[in-house]
């Protein structure tokens, strides 16, 4: 049984931040509360889940904070996946296993989606990993290799 077993079918609530409801960003701070033991911002400052404009403000921000790492190499269980809606990235899943996310999108409750194909496939803009968990699993970077020729 996996992790991602026991956030299935939450139901879906406006800046929900519980087990009650939650958007995308409530679920990934239950999972991340529960599972990790890790606080998150609440990312509170925005009147509805419609408004993708101020929610792509406010992911945008957190992808330059100190608290989110880029992740260049395969992503691995509670990375963030962060996806556009339209001209916005405005919408993130939990990495189950890379291509596999646990989330909550629309009226729907929390579920399994693949995102390696499908609907989500073209809407992927990259994996992001907490700082405490980029501490534990480095991010894999690029290695420039210098070859004999070019030495």
């Amino acid at each position: 049984m996996s992790w991602s077993n026991k956030y299935i079918g939450i139901p879906q609530a406006d800046l929900g931040r519980t087990r009650e409801g939650v958007d995308c960003w409530g679920l990934l701070d239950v999972v991340f509360r529960e599972e990790l033991h890790i606080s998150l911002p609440d990312y509170l400052d925005y009147g509805s889940p419609d408004e993708l404009e101020e929610i792509s403000t406010l992911i945008d921000g957190a992808k330059h904070s100190p608290l989110w790492v880029p992740v260049s190499g395969p992503a691995m269980a509670f990375d963030i996946a962060l996806f556009r809606r339209g001209k916005f990235s405005s919408h993130v899943g939990i990495v189950v296993r890379h291509g596999l996310m646990v989330h909550v999108v629309g009226t729907d409750q929390s579920k399994l989606e693949r995102y390696d194909q499908g609907r989500w496939q073209h809407r992927f803009e990259g994996h992001w990993r907490h700082r405490l968990m980029a501490d534990k699993y480095p991010v894999q970077r690029p290695v420039q290799i210098i070859t004999e020729a070019a030495k």
